[in-house]
């Protein structure tokens, strides 16, 4: 039976050994950082700052925003400084932290995508009962109860995630502290709950990912019952951010955490994990503001 190990810090994946390389991925990653920063603040400004797009679908739009710049540094910047720095390690807390606010705003991010397929469906398949079920304290409550909810479903997570006991090295094969590396370090009889847990989280998101498929089905079905086609096309035109959206997100962190585990790490690992945590908070504001054109007008 392996040596169990009281961790005080873990050492990160770095992207390269070489220091000129080191500098080349912080420039990139600084670059993407900052691009991502700009967009989501411009969302949030003009939404903010334009009293016509004071709507529900809006409003949830400033919430997804806010997820976006906060999943995106959650990341990045401890990357960046471990490059610049020529450093791989976090600390036991960091890596703590870094987990809890990972589960924090990809779960905070899928269940304002779930509430915002519902107000797409409520605003086209009940448009006579629109402002009535969303009104004003109804947004608020239900973007309340979203950030309530995964706050505490985050700690619970988190603290069943180091609840494990770690077995060996403390080298966590990815650049930020990903839950299915750290459970390669876990000893074999501690990593069960752990697990269990997960597929208790499958299973939630899956329920999510089930309400937005019917949501999406009704709202197509009522789509095409409009007689006039430019009816149709406002309908989809409204529609097709949010659920180019969800499938990113859906797609990227599907592929990321379903993937086939090896002991070894690859390339593909690291360019999957930049794909899922980089690339929907920098596409969320480059889809919203490219398609619609209230959003467009006044940004």
């Amino acid at each position: 039976m392996s040596n169990q190990t009281t961790m005080t810090e873990f050492l990160l994946l770095g992207f390269s050994d070489v220091p000129e390389l080191q500098i080349l991925y912080f420039v990139v990653f600084l670059g993407l950082y900052l691009i991502s920063l700009l967009e989501n603040l411009l969302i949030i400004t003009a939404i903010a700052l334009d009293h016509h797009l004071h709507t529900p679908m809006y409003f949830f739009l400033i919430n997804l925003s806010i997820l976006d710049l906060g999943s995106i540094s959650v990341t990045i910047p401890k990357s960046m400084a471990n490059s610049l720095m020529n450093t791989r390690s976090i600390s036991y807390s960091g890596c703590v932290a870094q987990v809890f606010l990972i589960f924090f705003f990809a779960s905070a991010d899928f269940a304002i995508l779930t509430i915002m397929a519902y107000d797409r469906y409520t605003a086209i398949c009940q448009p006579l009962n629109y402002e009535t079920v969303m009104n004003r304290r109804a947004c608020v409550q239900m973007a309340a109860s979203a950030w309530i909810s995964v706050l505490l479903y985050s700690a619970v997570h988190t603290g069943n995630t180091f609840a494990i006991s770690f077995c060996g090295d403390n080298i966590v094969k990815q650049f930020f502290c990903e839950v299915p590396q750290l459970l390669k370090l876990a000893c074999s009889d501690s990593e069960i709950s752990e697990v269990g847990f997960l597929i208790f989280s499958v299973c939630l998101a899956s329920s999510c990912f089930i309400f937005i498929i019917v949501s999406y089905v009704q709202i197509f079905t009522t789509v095409l019952r409009i007689p006039s086609e430019q009816g149709r096309r406002k309908a989809f035109s409204t529609c097709l951010p949010h659920l180019i959206v969800v499938s990113l997100f859906i797609c990227t962190g599907t592929f990321a955490y379903l993937k086939p585990t090896s002991s070894s790490t690859s390339g593909l690992d690291l360019v999957v994990a930049v794909l899922y945590s980089v690339l929907p908070p920098m596409m969320n504001p480059i889809i919203y503001g490219m398609r619609n054109k209230e959003l467009k007008g006044a940004l």
